[in-house]
């Protein structure tokens, strides 16, 4: 029987070494390296060609999300599975959408992790219970304009509708225009749902 061959990308030395010395104990599983940050990886991982990459969404740097992306422009056929505590919507939406095949939180239990990497390696998308939960009552924010992330930040930074008009050089009634077409992009009702959501979704930065 063919081994899985298994490369790990964390930035935490701890977690990084336990999770490989787990993975060892499974005769099915071959950890072929391991890398602290994404540059490593995006280098590294094209010539071991391991079937699944194990990927920590957020790293100093280079994040998981953009690895994920350089990672299968350059390996196409390696399966990426994101491993992480960041458990928001819009980070797990991110990161299928730059080519990870399946997503699990860090909290796992180990004979879930392991069958989410058999899984993965067969070519199947794997959402943990846990991050369908997420996906189903968070829907991921719709894109927002240059204009609404602006707007954005100003209502979370506590300006009033006529300290926007004043910094935009716009009417207030035009505010009210982007401010109302910014609720309905986030499903926020009014000025205090779209500044928590904001900060959930860690859409300012």
């Amino acid at each position: 029987m063919n081994k899985i061959r298994v490369a790990i990308v964390d930035d935490h030395t701890i977690f990084r070494m336990g999770l490989r010395s787990l993975l060892g104990t499974q005769p099915e599983i071959e950890v072929v390296d391991d890398m602290g940050d994404g540059k490593s990886a995006v280098q590294k991982i094209p010539t071991l060609r391991p079937d699944v990459v194990i990927m920590d969404l957020v790293m100093p740097g280079m994040d998981g999300i953009e690895t994920t992306r350089q990672l299968l422009q350059e390996a196409p056929d390696t399966k990426v599975l994101a491993l992480t505590s960041d458990c928001t919507s819009d980070t797990i939406t991110a990161a299928l959408a730059a080519g990870a095949s399946g997503a699990v939180i860090k909290t796992i239990d180990f004979d879930e992790l392991f069958s989410a990497i058999r899984r993965t390696a067969n070519g199947e998308r794997v959402l943990s219970s846990e991050i369908e939960h997420i996906l189903a009552q968070d829907p991921p924010a719709l894109k927002l304009s240059p204009r609404q992330y602006e707007m954005l930040d100003g209502i979370v930074k506590g300006l009033s509708n006529t300290d926007l008009s004043i910094q935009f050089g716009i009417s207030k009634t035009v505010v009210k225009e982007h401010l109302s077409a910014l609720y309905s992009k986030l499903g926020a009702a009014n000025r205090a749902e779209a500044i928590a959501i904001a900060l959930r979704k860690h859409l300012l930065h």
